[in-house]
């Protein structure tokens, strides 16, 4: 006699190993409670800051783990532990070492305590920062916490195995069997309302991709109910419209009861078929299941459900209605033998006891492996500042201070550092070898600890931006002149030649060749999957290239103008800038994001947030290329490099004239490195993208007035001149200013912070340091609105000549 089972489909199972595994299944279920159910306690007492669990969640994610292959995805959200632990990626010990924020990256292998408990990761890379085969192992994309925010990126990585299974010239081992990955996505029910969602769920369906999302689906958002969240509150009920059928592409839509074990598996194992053999996009509707403990540590559930509903909820708990199941379960063979998986209810207490028993000796030995080491530290700590205070004036301050830190029964990091620091301060003005030892201790302790908390925000491999040396363009003897969006259509082209795993894809990116023809022909040379045009969904779009990036390709992102931006920057601040930093070094997403930006007409066509972007963005390089040749140099360097990167081309440079280079494909511009265009004695003029050009046409005027200026293009906002050359300058001419059409505030004020704080150049001001920036207001629309909306060629003359007035009023004498 034989039983089918879900976690093998086409292969049979005798029913001692069905029964073997359907226990396991209910053991890791219980195992993953009890780590719920402890978390929260581990939370209230004080141990943990928060926690946020997948209880009431476990048995579909059981199900799901069985039809997860290696080599497929997950990009999932924070209430999956048990599909980890199911999948063999998250140990009890390690969900705990994760709820006390160990920044060890071995104790806790999804962040380093740099994430909240319940945002899982496996690490795609090994330790010299190079993809390991992601074929032969589980992955999950790191988790992040806005709502409905995996969702691009799950589109990106199922869209992967679309362009593994249709280029040939893509295969690879190590990334891809064939295309045959699923990307594996779930999300909550309320955050199904997210407009991410359904951008998401549209572009799939467009696309058509291996792609399966789960919706967990328990009937509240926090504390909002579904009728407050979802039309006809059911989601699978308003999406019907996305069924596919015989005629038209489209979902494949399951729905399923949350406990019902045995339709869980034949679900999720008929989603994956489809899936991973149609390249179908699949949606799963998981109902009625529930939250035990609520939403999160931060409150009580009980505030916000009825009594009737706390009742039913008791009462259909996904686990409870396995072991009902399990114990009522019987089957008759050929021989009429009754078959059951357990005699009694006692095997199931003792599995609930072992895993009881299991999970305490696991929060035991995560905390004791958390605090061992500070409480190692506070013992040297303790001893140093026992010496100290033998020999200070202040010897009863400095002991009471000891005192306090070794009655600390949990200490942490934080305690031992701001002790020390303050002991340093009662001897400030005493010198002993004691209070040198202590000086070292605190220096030593910043130089062990602060990398556990803030390395790895860019990459430090050798294919980090910093390695690529500047290549220069080469012409001929009498080099054509052409338009600028000549040059880069041709190095495009060259990147495509030489590079058969680089995409680009965008609003009007293929058929015409972009709006302003630096991709035009390319689409027909290089075929539509390489150079594609996509729906108006900026979001997506960005995560389309987060998830082909995570999986060793290595896309090219087109927003169609710098102010649309704005509708990716979310994903791109909380994912991709992250992505690196969050995993302490185990994921990375290669990602390059292509737009054009500055002057052009109105509100809405003219923006340069450049001072958001960067401080929205760090982890990225941004760059900010003055013409086509330097945009040009910054692609062909970036697909040198390992690390994500927005470049902002100069609209107002597709049609003015450059030389046209021979050596496509070759030239570089480096990164992170200012370039001094024009040299000077009076001024230093930083500038960068087209306010640079209105720079230089003001040149000969301040000429005629005795002013000379030094000009230098900025070319890299992250990273911004490495080799500290604008204070090189600033030394010879002792003034600044800084000219770009940001807002007041805006990435001038950033780049002045750099210059004066970071490369100390405030002691070579002879006059004060000035930026130059637009407008408070958006730009407005026409030629006169942006005359009195940006800096223009008076305001910039003006601006120079007011502080060489005020250096020398007999020699420029006051304009107005």
């Amino acid at each position: 006699m034989t039983v089918k089972s879900s976690s093998t489909s086409h292969q049979q199972l005798s029913f001692s190993e069905f029964k073997k595994e359907v226990l396991q299944d209910y053991k890791i279920a219980v195992i993953s409670r009890e780590c719920s159910y402890l978390g929260r306690r581990e939370v209230l007492t004080g141990k943990a800051k928060f926690g946020i669990f997948g209880d009431g969640k476990e048995v579909p994610q059981l199900a799901m783990a069985k039809a997860f292959k290696k080599g497929d995805f997950r990009s999932g959200y924070y209430r999956d532990q048990t599909f980890m632990m199911a999948i063999g990626e998250l140990t009890p010990q390690q969900f705990f070492a994760g709820l006390y924020a160990n920044p060890s990256i071995n104790e806790d292998p999804m962040s380093g305590g740099r994430q909240m408990g319940g945002h899982f990761a496996t690490h795609s890379l090994d330790e010299q920062g190079q993809f390991k085969n992601l074929t032969e192992q589980y992955n999950s994309s790191s988790d992040i916490s806005p709502t409905a925010g995996q969702m691009p990126r799950m589109l990106g990585i199922a869209q992967a195995s679309k362009m593994f299974r249709n280029l040939p010239e893509l295969k690879n081992s190590k990334f891809s069997n064939n295309g045959n990955e699923v990307s594996w996505g779930t999300i909550g029910n309320a955050s199904t309302s997210e407009g991410v969602f359904f951008e998401t769920i549209n572009a799939a369906g467009v696309i058509q991709v291996p792609m399966i999302i789960s919706v967990w689906d328990d009937d509240y958002g926090i504390s909002v109910p579904a009728k407050f969240q979802t039309t006809k509150e059911s989601i699978s009920e308003i999406l019907k419209g996305f069924q596919r059928d015989e005629n038209t592409d489209g979902y494949e839509i399951i729905v399923v009861k949350g406990w019902e074990y045995p339709q869980l598996v034949e679900a999720y194992s008929k989603a994956s078929k489809i899936a991973r053999e149609e390249h179908v996009p699949v949606l799963i509707h998981v109902k009625d299941l529930t939250q035990p403990q609520g939403h999160s540590t931060s409150g009580s559930h009980e505030r916000y459900k009825s009594k009737e509903r706390l009742i039913w909820e008791k009462q259909h708990d996904c686990i409870s209605k396995m072991r009902d199941w399990i114990i009522e379960f019987e089957l008759t063979d050929e021989n009429d033998n009754v078959l059951k998986f357990v005699d009694s209810e006692e095997a199931l207490i003792r599995i609930e006891k072992d895993a009881k028993k299991e999970v305490n000796q696991a929060k035991r030995e995560a905390w004791n492996n958390f605090l061992n080491p500070i409480k190692q530290q506070r013992s040297i700590l303790a001893q140093l500042l026992e010496n100290l205070a033998s020999k200070s004036n202040n010897k009863s301050f400095i002991s009471k201070l000891k005192n306090d830190l070794t009655a600390i029964s949990d200490p942490s990091r934080k305690d031992l550092l701001s002790t020390a620091r303050n002991a340093i301060i009662y001897v400030r003005n005493e010198s002993s070898s004691e209070k040198k030892q202590l000086q070292n201790w605190i220096t030593n302790y910043f130089e062990t600890e602060q990398p556990r908390f803030s390395s790895h925000l860019n990459s430090t491999t050798d294919k980090n931006v910093f390695h690529v040396k500047e290549v220069l363009p080469t012409y001929n003897e009498n080099p054509e002149l052409v338009d600028g969006r000549i040059i880069i259509k041709d190095n495009f082209d060259c990147i495509f030649s030489k590079y058969n795993d680089v995409f680009i894809f965008g609003e009007d990116s293929g058929n015409i060749g972009d709006v302003n023809q630096g991709l035009v022909g390319l689409q027909e040379k290089y075929g539509k999957l390489r150079v594609s045009d996509t729906g108006i969904r900026e979001a997506t779009i960005i995560g389309q290239g987060i998830g082909m990036a995570m999986r060793g390709l290595r896309p090219i992102a087109e927003i169609q103008y710098l102010d649309y931006l704005l509708y990716g920057l979310q994903i791109m601040s909380d994912d991709l800038a992250t992505l690196h930093y969050r995993t302490a070094g185990k994921q990375k997403a290669p990602l390059i994001v292509r737009t054009r930006g500055h002057r052009l007409e109105g509100i809405w066509h003219s923006g340069s947030p450049m001072g958001a972007i960067v401080h929205l963005l760090r982890g990225m390089n941004i760059l900010v290329p003055r013409n086509m040749t330097k945009a040009a140099g910054f692609y062909n360097t970036l697909l040198e490099c390992d690390e994500p990167a927005l470049i902002v081309e100069n609209l107002n440079g597709y049609r003015l004239k450059e030389k046209l280079p021979n050596n496509f494909g070759e030239f570089k511009t480096p990164i992170g490195i200012v370039e001094t265009i024009k040299e000077g004695k009076d001024i230093t003029v930083l500038s960068y993208g087209s306010t640079l050009k209105i720079v230089e046409d003001v040149v000969s005027k301040l000429n005629q007035v005795d002013i000379d200026i030094e000009i230098i293009d900025a070319q890299s906002l992250l990273p911004f001149d490495i080799k500290q050359d604008v204070v090189k300058s600033i030394q010879k001419t002792n003034r600044i200013i800084i000219i770009d059409e940001d807002v007041p505030g805006g990435a001038s004020a950033y780049l002045l912070n750099e210059i004066l704080e970071k490369q100390d150049a405030y002691k070579y001001l002879d006059s004060k340091p000035v930026t130059l920036s637009a407008k408070e207001h958006r730009a407005a629309y026409g030629t006169d609105g942006d005359y009195f909306s940006k800096p223009n060629a008076e305001d910039i003359f003006e601006a120079i000549y007011q502080i060489m007035h005020e250096a020398n009023p007999s020699k420029y004498n006051k304009l107005y």
